[in-house]
């Protein structure tokens, strides 16, 4: 596996103090915020310094149990290779459920929800990942998430359902040491356990990041200070593996570009101490051959699994329900499935609530600034019972369609939440259209006379 060094999350509101510090090998960036022809200048100055640049993807679902959505991959290599990445990353999620497996709307999530530990559930996974890798230019590494509940029934630990998933398909792993204290926290799961069970030599690279704990709940915010047990767990991993490449995440509440370097050094200690705890070990007497994941492509991985038939109908449709039906619980107030603790399913529900609003603030800054103190109000009120179904873009447009309806809007409010959301609500904006500039050169003209 390539080796990456040191590298950081890049986002626009610190590309320029990622451009300026010093000891950064490479960067990973939000494949779906990367524009094809139209790369940012900082992105664009990096790679011709030679800075390796990884997308990462958000919104392939590959743990979902629909098969991978064939233009989705088209974009996630097309990204690849405008980027010249030796590799691509995505997620063991799922991030929508629903449609034709179970003959009820589609659902979207807005976020990263984890996948069952069972054999069907595994067998999907393994299924989909090979069919990105088959669609992919460069290798694939998938990584571990954090969550915030857990799976009734799970048949496996994470390292077990990681070390299988990995053996069968061949693919890489991302392993994410924040969420393994995220998991430890709120799923009593031991992180160093699941690093016992990992199969090392898959690893590609290694996220770091930062949260915070409220009752008892660790958030994985990516906007605070990497805590010190993440990065214990950092020199643990360290002590068993020299990583090819570790990455620090940071989305949100950036600090000063010192602040980071900062953590960036703390990255370098916590490797550091781990190398020298390696080195200070014995070593192992041997290695069982048979623990070791197979370097085998992933075609004849496939044809030598035991999952080597296209994975069942029916696992799938089992999958699809389950998931459904948590996913459902989650963004449209059904009751939740038998099994799931209710009080950790409330905490869930409210965080994808909040991230949701968040989000469609960002994506469309001008609702906030119209609503004033009441948007996030209105826009909890509003989510509570109805599900995204599409993007963000298309969950602003239905709020704002939402609060049109509702008769509350003071006369004001009303006229330009009306005017943003006509403007933008049709295939091409209002003003562009044909017949409205017509009307409007006409309407200029008699002014003029």
């Amino acid at each position: 596996m390539r080796r990456l060094g040191t590298g950081i999350g890049w986002r626009p509101e610190i590309a320029d103090a990622v451009e300026a510090m010093p000891g950064i090998d490479w960067v990973e960036v939000v494949a779906e915020n990367v524009c094809l022809g139209h790369l940012p200048d900082s992105l664009r100055r990096l790679r011709e310094r030679g800075v390796t640049v990884v997308p990462h993807g958000v919104s392939l679902g590959l743990g979902g149990a629909a098969r991978p959505d064939p233009d989705r991959l088209t974009a996630l290599a097309e990204r690849a290779e405008a980027l010249g990445s030796p590799l691509v990353t995505e997620h063991i999620a799922f991030v929508r459920a629903g449609g034709p497996l179970t003959a009820s709307p589609r659902l979207e999530a807005g976020h990263l929800l984890p996948v069952p530990r069972t054999r069907d559930a595994l067998d999907v996974l393994c299924e989909n990942v090979r069919i990105a890798q088959d669609a992919l230019p460069v290798p694939l590494a998938v990584e571990n998430i954090a969550a915030l509940i857990s799976w009734p029934g799970e048949e496996m630990t994470e390292g077990q359902f990681l070390y299988e998933l990995a053996d069968r398909t061949g693919v890489r792993l991302l392993i994410d040491v924040a969420n393994l204290h995220t998991n430890h926290v709120n799923r009593g799961e031991d992180p160093a356990k699941a690093l016992a069970e990992l199969p090392l030599e898959a690893i590609a690279y290694v996220h770091v990041a930062g949260g915070f704990e409220r009752d008892g709940v660790w958030h994985d915010s990516h906007a605070h200070p990497v805590p010190r047990p993440v990065l214990d767990i950092l020199t643990d991993l360290a002590s068993r593996v020299s990583p090819p490449g570790v990455l620090l995440e940071r989305d949100e509440n950036f600090p000063e570009p010192a602040e980071l370097e900062g953590e960036l050094g703390a990255i370098r200690e916590a490797l550091a101490e781990g190398r020298a705890r390696a080195t200070a070990a014995p070593a192992p007497a041997s290695t069982d051959s048979a623990a070791v994941p197979s370097t085998a492509s992933p075609a004849a991985l496939a044809a030598d699994s035991p999952a080597s038939a296209e994975t069942s109908a029916s696992a799938r449709e089992r999958v699809a329900l389950a998931q459904t039906a948590l996913l459902s619980a989650l963004v449209a107030g059904t009751p939740a499935p038998e099994g799931f603790d209710r009080v950790r399913l409330g905490v869930q529900a409210r965080a994808l609530a909040g991230k949701r609003a968040g989000v469609v603030a960002k994506v469309a800054p001008e609702l906030p600034v119209l609503l004033g103190d009441t948007y996030r109000t209105e826009f909890l009120a509003y989510a509570h019972s109805r599900p995204m179904t599409g993007g963000y873009r298309r969950d602003a447009l239905d709020f704002a369609e939402h609060l049109l309806r509702s008769g509350r809007l003071e006369a004001r409010v009303r006229r330009e939440v009306r005017a943003w959301w006509r403007e933008r609500s049709g295939p091409v904006p209002y003003s562009a259209r044909p017949a409205v500039r017509l009307a409007r050169g006409a309407r200029r003209v008699l002014l003029r006379r």
